[in-house]
């Protein structure tokens, strides 16, 4: 993890004290219109729809972004440039993970959570992280574990499709290691801090297979490798990569190899040792039909209380307008905090705006909510690097006391507002100090 990192923390922590922050709070003015947020992307190693950090900061500014938030996984080596950059666009930087958890008594069952294709199969977020180096053992391990697991099982994919193109009479001479070079060459990212996801392994067989197939060939070609009648069309080069991954590198395909998760409880131990808050990703009718474990959402909000989630998100670009504001309304009424984000975990570059299915804007109201979730991971973000208990503390239990959950997220709400506030507002003063000079 680079130095930057650590001047983006001195600076987060520098804004402010957390009792001068808290006496300020309810001293500032409610803005007239509700801020930008976006509280989810992925930024290269990851997969992702941006060439770089800087353009993904870049565009959030031009946007009119005002708290941008990383959900990458396994490795946050990327984030010092992403705090960095943050700040000197004015952007406050919120830092998370995604991680991948087995539920084993709901996979019995068969029912499917947040992933409508495996069962049992649960995405958990962490919100507002802050120890990125000193991991504690635990973090250490648990880590560790996750990033062999993955890295084994997706070198023996790009193997076995490697073998696939083989057999066909297209050797691409593809192997892991290859392909992570590449990924290091073109964003800059260490090897060590690159792991593979299958749209990775399926963009450099594509891109291989372009530059030894001639556009006439390709269909043929493609059609014989997948075992299927190809459908994309020979310079669609999107299209191929999905067609390789969903022929090939899915449940039941040739080239699938059985994935290792941690479970629900070392997930969230994960989130909780990095000093985050433990984040369910809803899924809503981004399925159809909804997940089991979401429908209806009264359902759904007594499941998260009972595992002690205090906190859910959501990528409207998968939902209909009506549908994700009868989600949000349920879960914000029963005091879940509530983000939106947009992951661009594929390879469209859409607006940095949370934004509904076939570009739909979401209701006002639902913007509100996103914003006030952005501020309330704000607030933990800046409490917990100051070592204080954050929006929940080391064991996941709510913080402080309050008369009322809607007081809680208030509170937090609006101290994180007053921290995102002051950090604009420094990084303007000292851009325009910096020009002067």
């Amino acid at each position: 993890m680079s130095a930057t990192i650590h001047k983006v923390f001195e600076h987060l922590r520098g804004l402010a004290s957390p009792e001068e922050f808290a006496g300020a709070v309810f001293k500032n003015a409610i803005p007239a219109a509700v801020p930008r947020a976006n509280a989810h992307i992925h930024l290269p190693p990851n997969f992702s729809a941006f060439q770089s950090v800087q353009q993904a900061v870049d565009l959030a500014a031009d946007q009119g972004v005002r708290a941008l938030g990383v959900s990458n996984y396994y490795d946050f080596e990327v984030y010092s440039d992403f705090g960095w950059l943050a700040w000197q666009r004015g952007i406050f930087p919120l830092f998370g993970l995604e991680i991948i958890a087995l539920l084993q008594d709901v996979q019995q069952a068969g029912i499917l959570i947040n992933d409508p294709g495996n069962p049992g199969r649960m995405y958990l977020c962490g919100k507002g992280i802050v120890r990125f180096t000193g991991l504690t053992p635990v973090a250490q391990d648990l880590i560790g574990w996750i990033r062999r697991s993955d890295s084994e099982r997706m070198c023996k994919m790009v193997d076995l499709v490697e073998s696939m193109f083989s057999k066909q009479g297209v050797k691409t001479d593809l192997s892991e290691a290859g392909i992570v070079e590449k990924i290091a060459e073109h964003t800059g990212a260490s090897r060590d801090s690159i792991f593979l996801q299958e749209r990775h392994i399926a963009q450099a067989f594509q891109e291989k297979f372009f530059s030894l197939v001639p556009p006439s060939e390709r269909k043929e070609n493609l059609s014989a490798i997948l075992g299927i009648s190809a459908q994309a069309a020979p310079e669609d080069r999107l299209r191929t990569q999905a067609e390789i991954r969903s022929a090939l590198m899915k449940v039941g395909k040739p080239a699938f190899v059985t994935e290792r998760f941690v479970d629900f409880d070392q997930a969230y131990r994960l989130v909780l040792e990095l000093r985050g808050i433990p984040c369910y990703p809803t899924l809503a009718d981004g399925a159809k039909p909804i997940c089991a474990y979401e429908d209806p959402p009264q359902k759904l909000i007594e499941t998260l209380s009972r595992h002690r989630i205090y906190c859910a998100e959501f990528i409207p670009i998968r939902n209909k307008p009506d549908v994700l504001q009868r989600y949000v309304r349920a879960l914000r009424k029963e005091g879940i905090v509530i983000a939106g984000g947009t992951e661009h975990n594929t390879p469209d570059l859409l607006p940095l705006e949370p934004r509904c299915v076939e570009g739909l804007p979401v209701s006002e109201e639902v913007r509100a909510i996103f914003w006030e979730g952005a501020c309330v991971i704000a607030a933990h973000q800046f409490l917990s690097l100051h070592g204080r208990p954050g929006y929940v503390d080391a064991s996941g239990n709510l913080t402080g006391r309050f008369s009322s959950m809607e007081d809680r997220i208030s509170f937090f709400a609006r101290l994180g507002e007053t921290i995102i506030d002051r950090h604009h507002a420094r990084s303007v003063t000292e851009r325009v100090t910096s020009n002067n000079d």
